[in-house]
């Protein structure tokens, strides 16, 4: 004969028991009333913060029964006090991490960006894959000498040179300067912002957008004024490279551009 219980519910209908699982980084979950699913990778005053296969981030509560591990129900719990923390997979631009992997011998061939800045931001994101390659990043302080430089490189098929050009817009000046660089080991291709700093999204700083210069005006300097921070464009900008933290806080209009000289130069 089944037993019942004091409130008189029969065994097979009570809940029963779940594990609980220590929200350990990399744990992964899936909140099933969202359905997000995603990795662990912070778990702090009473909640767990998940990151999916896109790098979205999501929080929720600490709740009995609250996550599928595997397809069962399953409570997270404080993480173990011996979780190790987790070992990127990614590099900042996307590319799988190779753990343990040496720098290559420099290339013959070389990127050359425009400025001081643009080289800062793509070593920030694409510095691991330049090492593997063994590319070296150099800066020109402009691209007015561009011709002059390209022939001075000598560009060959083992000595392959690409070029990011700020500004680089129909009908500019930066536009028939790339123009005039004709060959076939060599390319230059460009983003449409004014300056580096406008690649970045304006949401990894935490504002609407970029604010609008007038024409005449310093263009780095009218956004430290615009933006109400310092006129130091130089600690601006380290502020501005301090929130970059992956290709993802970066507009894919500079993202395809660099991606596309690293293949033309290892190839």
């Amino acid at each position: 004969m089944r037993q019942y219980s004091a409130d008189l519910t029969p065994p097979w209908k009570k809940p029963q028991p779940v594990p609980e699982v220590p929200a350990d980084p990399g744990l992964v979950v899936e909140e099933p009333a969202t359905g997000f699913c995603g990795a662990v990778i912070r778990c702090e005053a009473g909640t767990v913060t998940l990151e999916d296969r896109f790098g979205r981030h999501r929080v929720f509560p600490l709740q009995p029964r609250g996550f599928l591990l595997e397809g069962r129900v399953v409570t997270l719990v404080k993480p173990s006090a011996a979780a190790a923390p987790v070992r990127p997979t990614r590099t900042a631009s996307g590319s799988v991490a190779v753990p343990g992997a040496r720098a290559r011998v420099a290339r013959a061939g070389r990127i050359y960006v425009e400025g001081r800045h643009d080289a800062e931001l793509v070593e920030q994101v694409w510095g691991d894959d330049l090492r593997i390659e063994g590319v070296v990043v150099e800066y020109l302080e402009g691209v007015d000498d561009l011709p002059s430089v390209v022939a001075e490189f000598s560009p060959g098929p083992d000595a392959k040179l690409g070029v990011l050009v700020d500004h680089l817009v129909p009908g500019s000046k930066e536009w028939r300067i790339a123009e005039s660089v004709t060959s076939e080991h060599a390319l230059v291709v460009g983003h449409p912002y004014i300056d580096i700093w406008e690649a970045v999204k304006p949401s990894a700083l935490g504002i609407e957008a970029w604010p609008r210069v007038a024409r005449g005006e310093d263009w780095k300097t009218g956004v430290c004024r615009a933006l109400g921070w310092p006129e130091n464009t130089g600690a601006a900008w380290q502020h501005i490279l301090s929130r970059v933290r992956s290709y993802k806080d970066l507009e894919p209009a500079l993202l395809g551009r660099v991606e596309e000289l690293i293949d033309f130069v290892t190839t």
